[in-house]
């Protein structure tokens, strides 16, 4: 008997840790993300080396047996490389974007997307309308969202225009993208491993198409001798390490507790971030502009129990029905497609 009370001790503790650890990255990488493009202006790079972190991490845990991952083959990367575009923007775009934008312009775009995806799912996959309650949800999202715009001091049409590309982006992923990996068969850590490894050998391209490596260059010339900078160096280091971090505690807590606490727990992390960055620095809205992002964050939390309550229950059933049936015709199994979807902390937590 008391061995099993000390069995379930330890796996409380063991949950609780996975949790705590999951609640930090997850509040803490965006205002670090902010802090890393500050003091190291050059996104591209910048991404470049979340990406080397993430997939040499994934490798390396691999090869030490803490996780498995799929091989990586070229096939597999042929049919993988268009998700991988689309996720390279994506990161590409939010790192952009919160270059020129505060974090809670960031949350505001991120927490529209619910709105965009219910749309794209009706007018694109024929999916059903949403109802009462979720539509009720996403208007106060929408709300949330153009009173914050409406009121922006720090305004920008470049930060603004990076908002727009992200939400497109991200949207696009959620989307289509998710379905079509799925296909391919990979468990998370593939998932992650190939995202990583296929956008590292993309980011070249794009630090000419877009011209940072003659910033690159340029500044390596004009501190040619001292190119190490401690600040800058652990604000790079610390939005890598927590990157892949939160990819390890994003999927193991996301095993041990329940898919609604988990939903709650990523909610309660917003709010923790919005903490967090009104706290450390004075790079954040104003306090109307906060009350409207909370508005948003509050119909961010109504849209989650609408579609995970009792009252969607039937379509969840007719749902997990219809996959068996195709999994049973097509001899596919697609899993669960609110299942995590393999992203790195640095995307998976924005």
């Amino acid at each position: 008997m008391s061995s099993i009370r000390l069995d379930s001790t330890k796996q409380y503790y063991a949950t609780s840790s996975l949790v705590v650890g999951y609640a930090l990255c997850s509040s803490l990488l965006a205002v670090i993300n902010k802090f890393a493009i500050t003091k190291f202006n050059y996104p591209g790079l910048l991404t470049a080396l979340q990406y080397l972190t993430s997939a040499l991490g994934v490798w390396v845990l691999g090869k030490l047996g803490f996780l498995h991952h799929d091989p990586f083959t070229i096939e597999t990367a042929k049919k993988f490389l268009p998700a991988a575009i689309v996720f390279y923007l994506a990161i590409f775009t939010n790192t952009n974007l919160l270059r020129h934008a505060n974090v809670d312009t960031f949350i505001v775009f991120r927490s529209l997307t619910p709105l965009l995806v219910a749309l794209a799912d009706t007018t694109f996959r024929k999916q059903p309308c949403p109802s009462k309650l979720t539509f009720m949800s996403l208007v106060i999202i929408l709300g949330g969202a153009v009173g914050y715009v409406a009121t922006d001091s720090a305004f920008t049409l470049t930060a603004y225009s990076w908002a727009f590309a992200y939400l497109v982006t991200i949207t696009t992923e959620m989307v289509y993208i998710k379905h079509m990996v799925t296909n391919l068969g990979l468990n998370t850590w593939g998932f992650v491993l190939y995202n990583n490894l296929l956008s590292l050998m993309m980011a070249p391209v794009f630090w000419f198409l877009t011209g940072e490596y003659v910033d690159v260059f340029a500044a390596l010339g004009a501190n040619s001798g001292n190119w190490f900078d401690l600040v800058p160096f652990l604000a790079v280091s610390l939005s890598c390490v927590f990157g892949l971090a939160i990819s390890f505690f994003g999927f193991a807590a996301r095993k041990a507790i329940s898919a609604t606490a988990f939903t709650v727990t990523g909610v309660v992390n917003k709010f923790l971030t919005v903490a967090i960055n009104v706290f450390i620095w004075d790079k954040h809205a104003s306090p109307f502009g906060l009350l409207c992002l909370l508005f948003t964050l509050a119909g961010g939390i109504l849209y989650q129990q609408s579609v995970t309550g009792a009252g969607s229950a039937p379509l969840q059933r007719e749902s997990i029905a219809s996959k068996q049936t195709d999994s049973e015709n097509d001899g596919d199994d697609f899993g669960d497609e609110n299942q995590g979807k393999g992203m790195p902390g640095k995307l998976a937590s924005v």
